[in-house]
């Protein structure tokens, strides 16, 4: 045996006697160091960078976050900033999707830990099947980008835009958008676009169409093909909760910010819109200043950071279903019911340990967060606690500070944005199981809520 293949066989060795969560967590740790190393190579610079820049950077790809402490425009050249778009592309549609994908497409079986490793990443109901998700995902995904890509030419050409360049751009922040990864090559975000209309209509389309998740877009796919298919319970959870969330963030925008208030009466919609979607998307756009915001405000988009949207989508944050599952409890309690449901359904006791664990993990993982930071940043308090939220929820929305955050700021910053694209969950599994699943066929989840 040669000694690649002998190697070879150690790897899959180890990878298989892992348990799912920890494969999930070297898998994107690898994507980071790769992509860190890479963008640390001086050809694909244009200024040089502390090596800790660039860790953020590759992090915040790789995580989908969007906080960036340098200028991707200007720390990297073509190559580099095409780095950047490669990892968070690899992040938005998930570890190894791609690769399980390609073994579907070349007619090779999907093995066992590629079950196991897929059913961890992505909590899918019972009544969608692996290869159904698989294959939704990256023509869903593919399709969206390319319609994306097509009509941000169409509008920085309106914009008066040269053609190389728009082209450029039109790519990179189409897979930003649908990716909800917050990287833009324009310094000022998209501040300067907050009274074009079709700019953020196609931003919303991109970032709301991969934030509602792989779930949703393959239950009408699904129910597109065959008539029996029925919407899961997931499906409505999660349309019901964002249409709620974003009707509520947008009348607080509209009505209490001032910076939105003054705005006249098309851009004040546009604006309070955009504003309340890029939280809840955890996209990471923004037409207006957030560090201009009135202090109530800011607690409201914490707040649609902190719910995020979709299980198994592109967005981070606690997830709209462990929100439902956390409120089931609450409503169930206060009328003391020994059944906790919602919506008329039943919801087992496994999904509310998830959702409990959930909750109260990813709560305490804020508050230790801004904690940590408030020793070495000399910011207001409502600012760190934006910046912490804003991190671990891959949001990549803040009020200016990240890029004066000290090295053990931007350190702290980076685990954080670690931690939210594995899931508060999957990264406690990682650090603390002691012991490895049983190989085999990984359970299918009920119908009920996938947290």
């Amino acid at each position: 045996m040669n000694p690649i293949s002998a190697l070879r066989k150690k790897y899959d060795r180890f990878r298989v006697g892992q348990s799912p969560q920890r494969n999930l967590f070297y898998g994107f740790l690898s994507y980071i160091a790769i992509g860190t190393l890479l963008l640390c190579l001086p050809w694909l610079q244009k200024t040089s960078a502390p090596f800790i820049d660039h860790l953020f950077i590759a992090t915040s790809a790789v995580s989908t976050t969007g906080l960036v402490t340098i200028s991707v425009f200007d720390s990297y050249n073509f190559f580099g900033q095409f780095i950047v778009m490669a990892l968070f592309q690899l992040g938005g549609i998930g570890y190894l999707t791609f690769t399980t994908f390609m073994l579907l497409s070349t007619t090779r079986k999907i093995t066992r830990w590629h079950k196991r490793l897929l059913s961890s990443e992505f909590t899918l109901p019972v009544t969608i099947k692996i290869k159904d998700f698989l294959k939704s995902v990256i023509l869903f995904t593919t399709i969206m980008e390319v319609i994306g890509a097509i009509l941000f030419f169409i509008a920085f050409k309106l914009d008066g835009m040269p053609n190389g360049e728009a082209v450029w751009n039109a790519i990179f922040h189409s897979i930003s958008a649908f990716c909800t990864a917050g990287f833009s090559l324009f310094n000022t975000g998209f501040t300067g676009y907050v009274d074009n209309t079709f700019i953020n209509a196609i931003i919303s389309f991109l970032a709301i169409a991969g934030s509602l998740g792989f779930i949703v877009v393959t239950d009408f796919v699904l129910m597109l093909r065959k008539k029996e298919h029925q919407i899961s319970f997931t499906t409505r959870i999660i349309l019901i909760g964002f249409a709620i969330l974003l009707t509520f963030g947008f009348c607080f925008f509209y009505f209490f910010e001032p910076t939105i208030s003054s705005l006249s009466g098309k851009e004040r919609i546009l604006a309070s819109f955009f504003q309340a979607m890029t939280a809840m998307t955890t996209v990471g756009f923004n037409t207006v200043d957030f560090g201009a915001f009135l202090l109530p405000m800011l607690l409201v988009t914490i707040f649609l950071m902190y719910i995020g949207a979709s299980p198994s989508g592109t967005a981070g944050g606690m997830k709209i279903t462990t929100l439902t599952a956390v409120f089931a409890i609450m409503k169930s309690r206060l009328r003391g019911s020994e059944k906790i449901t919602f919506l008329g359904r039943s919801i087992p006791f496994e999904r509310l340990y998830i959702a409990t664990s959930s909750f109260i993990f990813y709560t305490s993982i804020i508050f230790f967060g801004a904690f940590l930071l408030t020793f070495t940043e000399n910011f207001p308090y409502e600012e760190i606690v934006f910046e912490t939220a804003s991190a671990l929820g891959t949001v990549g929305l803040s009020t200016g500070l990240t890029g004066d955050l000290s090295t053990f700021g931007k350190s702290l910053v980076i685990l954080l944005m670690f931690v939210g694209r594995l899931g508060v969950l999957t990264f406690g599994l990682a650090i603390w199981e002691k012991t490895n699943s049983p190989d085999g066929e990984p359970k299918a989840i009920r119908d009920d809520i996938a947290v």
